[in-house]
């Protein structure tokens, strides 16, 4: 009698293909903006920053934002797993595809929960601070429901915006509490990502027009039409970089490092508008994901240059 073979029910099979699946590493959207507000709010609060301490608050917002981006992944797969079974660009996803079992998503989906949920009472434990763990139920749940949006309203691109801007104030929150009230920034801050994210899920969308018509689905370019959609994705970009100008001004840390990262940033968002023009959804992997990434990671690097420049 031969040993049975793993195959992929194991945990580890499941696992692998989970991270392949939502994209792991695509967290690299909001994860740089949390930790610049943190710096933020650490830099302004009363007692500066006090490193022991505050390396340990970064650990736990880094935790916290790739355990809830998983959960909110996973219930998006589970909430559209029979549309995407319909859509042939969504049909090898793992769930529609088989790869993965709908209790082996769901059992994911619990142990991500009591991660981010952990994390958040580690703030209690770090510095007495209650916030994130009263409002870490509502903020997982909000950003685990966007999926449905699409359901009844051609301004879901919009949830998922406002679901990635709760990164920077929440990150604030959990540092300094404080700063949210004393640093109008962070709030033009999560502005910026609201519009940045809202503009380039609309541009994302472009590639399921037909099939999202076909299944009574709501997005702009299904519900608007793709000129007046991705005129709409043009000027919400520009509102984000105006909101940048706006944080940077009103933040005395800032200075010219970061007001670079800003000229840079508005660069890679032309180009991203350029090659969707250009090439249409043919080059969506560049225009998608790569620009979008390197214009998270810029404007997180070169604002968390200046605020410890500033300090």
């Amino acid at each position: 009698m031969h040993a049975s073979v793993p195959d992929q029910s194991t945990g580890l099979q499941a696992a692998r293909t989970i991270a392949g699946d939502i994209k792991i590493a695509h967290s690299v959207f909001a994860l740089p903006f949390a930790l610049l507000a943190a710096f933020m709010a650490a830099e302004s609060s009363a007692g500066g920053m006090e490193w022991g301490p505050f390396l340990i608050a970064l650990l736990l917002i880094a935790v916290a934002m790739v355990s809830a981006r998983t959960v909110a992944m996973l219930a998006n797969r589970l909430f559209d797993r029979h549309i995407d079974a319909l859509n042939p660009r969504t049909a090898g996803r793992a769930l529609p595809s088989g790869r993965l079992r709908t209790e082996q998503a769901l059992g994911s989906i619990a142990i991500g929960t009591v991660v981010f949920l952990l994390t958040c009472l580690g703030f209690l434990w770090l510095s007495d601070n209650p916030w994130p763990t009263m409002l870490g139920v509502p903020v997982l749940l909000w950003i685990s429901l966007y999926p449905l949006a699409k359901r009844f309203t051609a301004l879901c691109h919009a949830w998922l915006g406002s679901s990635l801007a709760l990164s920077p104030l929440a990150a604030a929150l959990a540092v300094a509490p404080e700063s949210l009230v004393d640093l109008p920034a962070l709030w033009c801050l999560a502005g910026m990502v609201l519009a940045w994210v809202t503009g380039f899920d609309i541009l994302y969308a472009l590639q399921d027009v037909e099939i999202d018509r076909s299944q009574g689905l709501h997005s702009m370019p299904s519900r608007w039409g793709v000129g007046r959609s991705m005129w709409i994705s043009r000027g919400l970009h520009l509102v984000a970089i105006g909101l940048l100008i706006a944080a940077w001004w009103w933040t005395p840390a800032f200075r010219y490092v970061f007001l670079g990262g800003i000229v840079l940033a508005a660069g890679l968002l032309v180009w991203e508008h350029t090659l969707i023009a250009r090439h249409g959804t043919g080059r969506i992997t560049l225009a998608f994901f790569t620009l979008n990434g390197i214009v998270s990671c810029l404007l997180g690097l070169t604002g968390v240059i200046d605020v410890l420049s500033a300090g």
